[in-house]
């Protein structure tokens, strides 16, 4: 576990506003040497895809940097184009697209491409060719996630073309990649099995002509547990963010991370509620005692999950509560109990740092039975985020 602690310093919500993401840029930035450190030869991809996991794209992107990452990562190519509009020179790797997509703008603005079907690689020489530019590319390949990348007689194929466009000039074959199905379970057999599977590919590859420059496997998880598939870059996600991938295994400062996001809201008004109050629609929470109720102006439009009806921790001061009754599409109500102090006004963190004593998004997660990726990534685009820290 890590030998470096962690900041348990967070910052208060400014006043006015209904809620607010709070975005540590400094804890973006820690994490990424934490993870840095970890990856040892390897260098480091920050994937920030999905506006960087919900903590704004290219402030999160900017802060990765700092903290030492070398490369980022997207899904989509519209997000790498973002960074590049925002003057972000770094390498960057786009691999999720669909056909009749326009890769000139990419191999104008020196985007690295994810290649894993006979159409993107026809489509992306055709941009080569409109362009005069040589595209820079990384085929990826299913290992046994059973999800995108090449594989069997389609992988075969792509090696012969990606070989005969390399030997033409078309395309430079920079990076050959994979995903884990279970890097969160180190043990699973199914993570040895894909790791042979990925050095076999390797080595067809080879046969091939095909010698890329970068392999890349290890996702956050096996940034963190699996040395021995860090090969030459890691791309860790969720872990940049300071969220444990193996929460299992351990929690975020156990890994010398942080998490990079505190959601936080305002009290709209406290009242006194009777015994017996249904509260919410369909009354699914019905008050015990005599006591007071407080309102929360969040709701599932803002990424507030409806199932955490009546289970979703929030904290008020010092005090823990759940959620009381449904979530709506714009509020939410807590019980605060009949001796409360709290006053409208007064901030509620739905979740924060874990080692500040708030509850986290993996609290939630576990209170709704997910992960705590989509929590973070589910926060809506009516709540602004507030970055801290950084260059702002």
């Amino acid at each position: 576990m890590s030998e470096h602690p962690v900041s348990t310093t967070v910052a208060p919500a400014p006043p006015g506003l209904p809620a607010c993401a709070l975005v540590d840029l400094d804890a973006i930035r820690d994490n990424v040497a934490a993870l840095n450190a970890r990856a040892g030869d390897a260098e480091v991809m920050a994937v920030v895809k999905a506006d960087a996991y919900g903590h704004g794209l290219v402030p999160s992107a900017l802060a990765a940097l700092r903290g030492g990452a070398t490369w980022l990562g997207v899904a989509q190519l519209p997000e790498a184009l973002a960074l590049r509009a925002a003057g972000v020179q770094a390498p960057v790797l786009s691999w999720l697209h669909v056909p009749g997509q326009d890769f000139a703008p990419a191999l104008e603005q020196g985007i690295d491409l994810g290649i894993s079907t006979a159409w993107a690689l026809d489509q992306v020489l055709a941009a080569a060719t409109t362009t005069g530019r040589t595209a820079r590319v990384h085929l990826k390949v299913d290992t046994g996630l059973g999800r995108n990348g090449a594989w069997d007689a389609d992988l075969e194929l792509l090696l012969a073309n990606l070989a005969a466009a390399q030997a033409a000039g078309s395309v430079e074959v920079v990076g050959l990649f994979s995903h884990f199905a279970y890097a969160d379970a180190p043990q699973h057999p199914t993570v040895k099995a894909q790791q042979e599977r990925f050095e076999g590919i390797l080595e067809q590859a080879a046969r091939a002509g095909i010698r890329p420059q970068v392999r890349h496997l290890a996702n956050s998880a096996a940034t963190l547990t699996n040395p021995s598939a860090h090969y030459d870059l890691v791309r860790p996600g969720v872990s940049v963010y300071g969220l444990s991938p193996v929460p299992d295994l351990g929690a975020p400062e156990d890994f010398g991370l942080r998490e990079a996001m505190r959601l936080v809201a305002r009290l709209s008004s406290v009242k006194d509620a009777p015994a017996g109050q249904g509260v919410s629609y369909g009354h699914v929470y019905t008050t015990p005692q005599a006591t007071k109720l407080g309102l929360v102006p969040m709701g599932y439009s803002d990424g507030v999950p409806r199932h955490a009806t009546n289970v979703g921790p929030v904290q008020v001061g010092r005090q823990r509560y759940a959620v009381a009754g449904r979530v709506c599409m714009d509020q939410f109500v807590l019980d605060l109990g009949p001796d409360t102090t709290a006053q409208p006004g007064d901030e509620v963190v739905l979740f924060g740092v874990g080692a500040a004593g708030e509850p986290t998004a993996q609290d939630w997660a576990a209170a709704i039975d997910t992960i705590n990726y989509e929590i973070v990534t589910r926060v809506g685009a009516r709540v602004p985020r507030i970055h801290l820290g950084g260059e702002q």
